[in-house]
């Protein structure tokens, strides 16, 4: 189906973006005709997801890295000549219980989750702002919001994220600039695939999350993400919008 151009001129960032909800907002961007810096770890999977898309400029870097963040920005401007969107993506989750959780581990949830998110918004904050539309679209997760054991480090973080997003639409405002987090449910991606395939109960009861009964696809959040980047959200800021089939309405 062809898009509707509701990004059409605009230019985004988009981290995490080889695989999963990250792969999907970028060619659900594409689709509406935003250009992208699609931004992962790995060459070959950012090539394998966006061989053949002419308005995709891919960045192979850990956002955790101490340049990643200029080196993305500085993508974005140098090829496409202006930023207008930023979705960091990009994160990492390991069940850990409490004993079991390693300073490493900790660190990396916080280098990965929320460092390496601030410093690229602090990098393109100055870039949005020129923009007659900017937009911050941040990933936190259902944890921000219900947390269970074994997810420490990773609730800290996107509770972290939701924090900063918070402050950032509070002190960005002035200049045009949106901010807002994306709360998403269970979806299917290639952490939670496997084990839906490999036990039948886990897959029940992540689809009894929902009240709709199955579980979200990355599209679901892609399609949030581009309404809050569209000029329709444009005085939407510092929100947290779910996208969890009705989960939190449960609590």
């Amino acid at each position: 189906m062809a898009g509707l151009s509701r990004l059409a001129g605009k230019v985004a960032i988009v981290t995490g973006a080889s695989e999963g909800i990250g792969e999907a907002i970028a060619k659900l961007f594409v689709e509406e005709g935003a250009s992208v810096v699609a931004v992962a770890r790995s060459t070959d999977k950012l090539r394998s997801a966006f061989d053949g898309y002419t308005r995709v400029q891919t960045v192979a870097t850990d956002v955790a890295a101490a340049d990643a963040s200029e080196r993305v920005v500085n993508a974005a401007l140098s090829h496409f000549g202006r930023l207008d969107i930023l979705v960091n993506n990009a994160g990492v989750n390991d069940y850990q219980p409490l004993a079991a959780t390693t300073d490493e581990n900790w660190q990396r949830h916080f280098d990965v989750n929320v460092t390496a998110m601030f410093k690229l918004c602090r990098q393109a904050a100055p870039h949005l702002k020129a923009s007659e539309e900017g937009r911050i679209i941040n990933l936190a997760s259902i944890v921000a919001v219900q947390v269970q054991p074994g997810l420490s480090a990773y609730a800290a973080s996107k509770h972290a994220v939701a924090g900063l997003t918070k402050v950032l639409a509070a002190e960005l405002g002035v200049d045009g600039i949106t901010a807002n987090y994306l709360i998403p449910g269970v979806i299917l991606t290639a952490m939670t695939k496997p084990i839906m395939e490999s036990d039948p109960a886990m897959k029940a009861a992540f689809e009894s999350f929902s009240v709709l009964g199955r579980v979200g696809l990355p599209i679901d959040v892609a399609r949030a993400a581009l309404f809050l980047a569209s000029s329709e959200a444009s005085f939407i800021t510092g929100h947290g919008l779910a996208i969890d089939g009705g989960r939190l309405a449960k609590l």
